[in-house]
């Protein structure tokens, strides 16, 4: 087996940050957002945090899915003759495609709240009576936020979950078994 250290770094380095990133976030950030003082200091900061984070999830993003296809071209042969290797690369980009599509519509949801200024929150998810009053459009949007913030790092959790599979699958013995099953 070649070695392709430079697509498995790059797949590993990038599914961590995403993943840790937006975890660090949901656990963290938006906690101590809601501690700014008042509501309007709480949406100010949480956007402030999330409106960082974004370029840098994005790199992550980038960076695991040029590596994903580095590994998948380094492997096709092992996907098309062992046998369980096809499904689980199918899950792996199913899931991929769920964690990327979350995160996108996360990052829409997110611009609409920062571009809105201060909006009122009790954490940096949670909209405030205020605004669930006065922009029920908004209230709505930091209510599936906070939704998302746990359903992006579950995703990204089982994606590393899955890559972990895929890393037994590589073991000589698994490769032989694999190879003879089919």
């Amino acid at each position: 087996m070649a070695r392709n250290t430079l697509s498995r770094s790059l797949h590993d380095l990038g599914l961590s940050a995403w993943f840790g990133g937006t975890l660090a976030n949901a656990v963290a950030l938006n906690a101590a957002a809601g501690e700014a003082g008042t509501d309007s200091a709480t949406g100010r900061v949480a956007n402030a945090g999330w409106d960082r984070w974004t370029p840098v999830n994005a790199a992550a993003i980038g960076a695991h899915l040029i590596g994903s296809v580095g590994q998948l071209r380094a492997n096709k042969q092992r996907v098309a003759a062992q046998q369980g290797v096809g499904g689980m690369s199918t899950l792996k980009t199913l899931v991929t495609a769920a964690a990327l599509g979350a995160t996108a519509y996360s990052r829409v949801l997110g611009q609409r709240v920062s571009d809105a200024g201060s909006v009122p929150s009790k954490s940096g998810t949670r909209p405030s009576k205020l605004t669930k009053a006065a922009r029920a459009d908004l209230a709505a949007a930091q209510q599936q936020l906070d939704t998302l913030q746990w359903v992006i790092p579950a995703l990204t959790g089982t994606l590393v979950a899955i890559s972990s599979y895929a890393g037994e699958q590589q073991r000589p013995s698994e490769v032989a078994a694999g190879v003879r099953a089919r």
